[in-house]
C-alpha cells in the first residue's frame, strides 16, 4: 500500500515548482541516499527525492579516493557509480510506495542514450512513477572530446531537446556551474523544453594528500559541495532569477533553515539538500521546522511569497541579523 507524504508539523504550506506541487520546498539531492525503500521512508521533511545518477548500463565508478573532507565542505569523485537503468526500474515501485515522489537523475553520454533510456521506461509502463526527470548536464559528451554538455549552450539545447522529444513529464535541467556563460546555457535549456533549472551541480576543486604529496584523487579534480559553496549558489540564483521563465531549484551549500530561506529569497522555488545529510539524516525535518517558524512568526501565508523578494526590495519584515 502506498503511503502518503506526511510533512512534520511545521506550518509550511505546499509549494508550486512550475507544474509540480510539493508538500515541502526541500528536495533530497542526487547521489546522497541509496535506492532503499526503508531509507527513503526514514527521511522526514522532503517529499521529492532524486535518485543517484543513473546511466543506461551499470558503472563501477572511479578508482582510489572518492570522498575528501574539506574545512567547510566535501570533495567527491564518485564517477557515476550506479547499478544501471534496469535495476532502477526494478526498484522504482517500492520507492514510490514510501509516499515519496521520485526524480530520476539521468546521466548520459549521447542524445541516443537519453532517447533509449526513456523509451525503456515507457516500455516498462512505469513512466507515471517518475515525477521529475532531472537531466544531469555535467556529464561528459562522448563525441565531444570529453567536453561537458552543460558548458555549451548548443550541446545543452541538444540534450534537453532529446529528452523533451521523448518525455511527456516534467524535466529539470541540472546546470553545471563551470559554464562560462550560465545565463545563455540556462536560456538554451528552457528554449529546448526544460520546465525547471537546478542551480547547480558541484564546483570543481582539488586537494593534495600531504602524507604522499600526491593529488588526493586519481583524476585530480573533484566536485566540491557543502557550506563553502552556498554564496556561489546564491550568486548564480541572482544571475538567473528573472532571466528565465521557469522555476529555479537551488542546489549547493544549504544546511540550515537560514540557508534555505536565503536561497528562496534569492529566487529559488525549491531547495535541494545533499552533503549535510551525511552528517545528520534528520536535517530536512529541522530545516522545514525552522522555515515554518519563520513564516508563522511573520504571519506569511505562503512560502511562494518569499521567492525572489531579494530582487523586489525585500520582504519588509526586518528583524535584524541573518538569523530568526
Amino acid at each position: 500500500m502506498t503511503k502518503s507524504f506526511n510533512s512534520p508539523k511545521c506550518n509550511v504550506p505546499s509549494v508550486s515548482v512550475g507544474p509540480l506541487m510539493l508538500g515541502s520546498p526541500l528536495v533530497v539531492a542526487s547521489g546522497i541516499i541509496p535506492m532503499d525503500a526503508d531509507v527513503w521512508s526514514s527521511i522526514e521533511g522532503c517529499e521529492l527525492i532524486c535518485s543517484k545518477g543513473i546511466t543506461l548500463y551499470p558503472r563501477k565508478g572511479n578508482r582510489g579516493n572518492r570522498l575528501w573532507e574539506t574545512p567547510s565542505g566535501l570533495l567527491n569523485s564518485i564517477g557515476l557509480e550506479n547499478p544501471g537503468l534496469d535495476v532502477f526500474m526494478d526498484c522504482l515501485p517500492n520507492l514510490t510506495e514510501t509516499g515519496k515522489k521520485v526524480a530520476l537523475n539521468m546521466a548520459f553520454s549521447s542524445t541516443e542514450e537519453i532517447k533509449r533510456m526513456l523509451d525503456l521506461i515507457y516500455k516498462r509502463g512505469i513512466s507515471s512513477l517518475i515525477s521529475v526527470l532531472e537531466l544531469n548536464l555535467s556529464c561528459p559528451n562522448a563525441d565531444g572530446e570529453g567536453s561537458i554538455w552543460g558548458e555549451d549552450p548548443g550541446r545543452t539545447f541538444e540534450a534537453v531537446s532529446a529528452a523533451r522529444d521523448a518525455w511527456d513529464g516534467i524535466i529539470w535541467a541540472k546546470l553545471t556551474p563551470q559554464a562560462r556563460d550560465i545565463e545563455t546555457v540556462a536560456l538554451s535549456a528552457v528554449e529546448a523544453g526544460a520546465d525547471g533549472l537546478v542551480v547547480a551541480n558541484t564546483w570543481l576543486g582539488a586537494a593534495v594528500d600531504i602524507k604522499t604529496g600526491l593529488p588526493a584523487f586519481d583524476r585530480v579534480f573533484a566536485g566540491l559541495s557543502g557550506p563553502a559553496v552556498l554564496p556561489l549558489t546564491i550568486r548564480l540564483l541572482f544571475k538567473l532569477y528573472g532571466k528565465v521563465p521557469v522555476p529555479l531549484i537551488a542546489s549547493g551549500g544549504v544546511c540550515s533553515a537560514e540557508d534555505a530561506l536565503e536561497a528562496i529569497m534569492a529566487g529559488a522555488s525549491a531547495v535541494e539538500i545533499g552533503t549535510c545529510l551525511f552528517r545528520d539524516m534528520g536535517i530536512p525535518k529541522k530545516i522545514l521546522e525552522g522555515i515554518g517558524r519563520f513564516l508563522e512568526d511573520r504571519s506569511i501565508g505562503s512560502l511562494n511569497e518569499l521567492v525572489g523578494v531579494a530582487h523586489r526590495g525585500g520582504h519588509g519584515l526586518n528583524r535584524g541579523g541573518r538569523g530568526f
